[in-house]
């Protein structure tokens, strides 16, 4: 019944049409309590969420000592070295595909996209045109090539590990007396698409023998990298924290490169002084709007900022991170407008100003909402002007929609909750994937990053593309599974967890496993979209692919954008604030 659910959820989302979410009008008086005949009491609500641990002034206080000429030739001298590692590996692709997986986890591999382009696009006509030279490669090494090819859009097919399996389909059960190629194959398996039934065997056989492992091994290291894998797949994971936590994992490596350790250390801290500039600039546009004063409002501009550098982290994106984290924050807030603080004849007159954008018509909003509505009409018509005078084109009616869209989400499920009405898990989602905001975010992020901006990947854009439905769908899932409890606790509007339990009886436990299988299914949907020709550029796809990785980081161990002082804590005080040490003899 589950596997079942999960494909008439994913029918569900793929074919839902954004037009279908306009809200029939709720009379006012669902939202006000009469205290007499001639006084009314609006009542509103309040999450008690915490104020902001990040305070302005410690922000604007981050400096950082690696900058300036001394670092950049430092660095640029230690990057001409890794260089000449593509041309001493050349002989042996084993040996090309073990540097470009370092690459990648040590976070530098965007230095040197043309050795690894060409590397790979090497790798693929040799071994996957002709003769299949991967059936005498070993499993370790056949795993590795699969995944960096599937990862970087070429069609490796599942067959591939066929050698490695009985008649029964089933992985030689030899396999499993090596640990590292096991989890080469694990890592390997999250690659799958939709039907692939080895890869899933895969996967299986590769999750049961490494934990049999963990349970037995003494071998710490490897143990570290096992239960890493397993807590998440790294084709799952946010790379900038990816990065940071293997930096000091290859520091113990029998295999470390001296030169290479010293290049990630230093880009890592070099690229960290960047983003703190990134940050003090949006922590003083912050500032400047007043909206860190709500009450009712999660004031979260560093958890926004945290959300674009797992998106997008690379230093040549430092508009794009600065501009999505206006976004990211304006959203937050608005969200808590309607899930918290408005009522519902407030919360139909805000939807309807953002609907028209018009400026006139905010006079008739309440004071809080006039600073929200103008916040949000000057931070978007800039994105748009700014887009204008570099490229050209006049992308404020599709800024526009997707505001006017995702508030009239955000008004449906206010209705729900105003109605203690519990939606079915397909109705629900047909609303959620929008309500979650990744679309909103992810066609924001195609204006800023696309050059040119191309008629095909507008008309695209009118729907949505698959592409968007199943990332955005990955945004909610994990959202729910981090955040459902706490929410349900403050008596707000079921999630998918509880939606799915009303509809089959399920316990919450089972409940979760389902969204947890969804989350899984959904993940082969983007894979194969992943390897499709699109018409959008790598640049943007892999920013999306990123956007579901950062929320699967973001709600990994609760809701850590709205609780801010655990998990997250630590990493925003890792990636931003904390430089990685480096000893003088290195």
């Amino acid at each position: 019944m589950a596997y079942s659910m999960c494909l008439t959820v994913l029918d569900s989302v793929q074919n839902s049409k954004p037009s279908i979410l306009l809200p029939s009008k709720t009379p006012v008086s669902d939202v006000r309590k009469e205290n007499s005949s001639h006084d009314v009491t609006i009542v509103r609500r309040s999450a008690n969420y915490h104020p902001t641990i990040w305070h302005y002034d410690y922000i604007q206080s981050l400096s950082s000592e690696y900058v300036g000429e001394t670092f950049t030739k430092k660095v640029d001298k230690l990057k001409g070295e890794v260089t000449m590692m593509f041309h001493k590996v050349i002989v042996d692709p084993l040996e090309q595909l073990k540097l470009i997986d370092v690459l990648q986890r040590l976070g530098v591999s965007y230095h040197f996209e043309d050795e690894i382009k060409s590397t790979l696009e090497n790798i693929y006509n040799t071994h996957h045109s002709g003769d299949h030279v991967c059936k005498k490669q070993s499993l370790y090494a056949t795993a590795l090539e699969f995944r960096l090819l599937r990862q970087h859009g070429y069609k490796v097919p599942q067959e591939t590990f066929k050698s490695f399996t009985n008649e029964n389909g089933d992985f030689k059960e030899c396999l499993s007396n090596n640990t590292e190629e096991v989890l080469a194959l694990y890592e390997a398996s999250f690659l799958l698409i939709e039907g692939e039934s080895i890869l899933e065997e895969a996967r299986h056989f590769a999750t049961k023998n490494l934990k049999d492992y963990v349970e037995k091994s003494k071998d710490q290291n490897l143990c570290a990298m096992v239960n890493h894998a397993l807590e998440l797949p790294l084709h799952w994971r946010m790379k900038r924290l990816e990065a940071r936590w293997f930096i000091d994992v290859y520091r113990s490596r029998e295999d470390l490169n001296p030169s290479l350790l010293e290049f990630a250390r230093l880009d890592f801290n070099m690229v960290q002084a960047v983003h703190q500039e990134d940050l003090k600039a949006v922590s003083r546009w912050w500032k400047s709007t007043g909206l860190g004063e709500l009450s009712f409002a999660r004031n979260r501009v560093v958890e926004s900022f945290f959300w674009t550098v797992g998106i997008s982290f690379e230093p040549q994106f430092g508009y794009e991170r600065r501009m999505l984290t206006r976004l990211i924050a304006l959203i937050t807030t608005i969200d808590d407008v309607y899930d918290v603080y408005g009522t519902l004849d407030e919360l139909e007159l805000f939807t309807d100003v953002v609907e028209r954008w018009d400026i006139n018509a905010m006079e008739q909003l309440p004071h809080y909402m006039q600073i929200c509505f103008l916040t949000l009409y000057n931070s978007i018509n800039e994105i748009a002007f700014n887009i204008l005078k570099e490229k050209g084109f006049n992308s404020v009616r599709y800024l526009r929609r997707e505001w006017a869209g995702l508030c009239r989400c955000f008004l449906l499920e206010a209705k729900w909750y105003y109605k203690r009405y519990t939606p079915s898990l397909l109705e629900y989602f047909e609303n959620a994937w929008i309500s979650v905001t990744g679309p909103d975010i992810l066609v924001h992020s195609y204006f800023l990053v696309a050059n040119p901006i191309t008629k095909e990947a507008l008309d695209l854009l009118e729907e949505y593309p698959d592409i968007i439905r199943w990332i955005a769908l990955i945004v909610r899932l994990t959202d729910d599974l981090g955040t459902s409890t706490d929410e349900i606790k403050r008596g707000d509007n079921p999630k998918s967890i509880q939606c799915y339990m009303n509809d089959t009886g399920a316990s919450e436990k089972d409940a979760r496993e389902f969204i947890r299988s969804l989350i899984s299914a959904t993940w082969k949907k983007v894979n194969e979209e992943r390897g499709a020709s699109s018409s959008f550029s790598e640049t943007f796809i892999e920013i999306g692919m990123n956007c579901a990785r950062m929320s699967q980081c973001i709600y990994q161990h609760g809701d850590g954008h709205g609780i801010e002082d655990r998990e997250t804590k630590d990493r925003v005080l890792a990636l931003f604030v904390h430089p990685i040490p480096i000893p003088a003899e290195d």
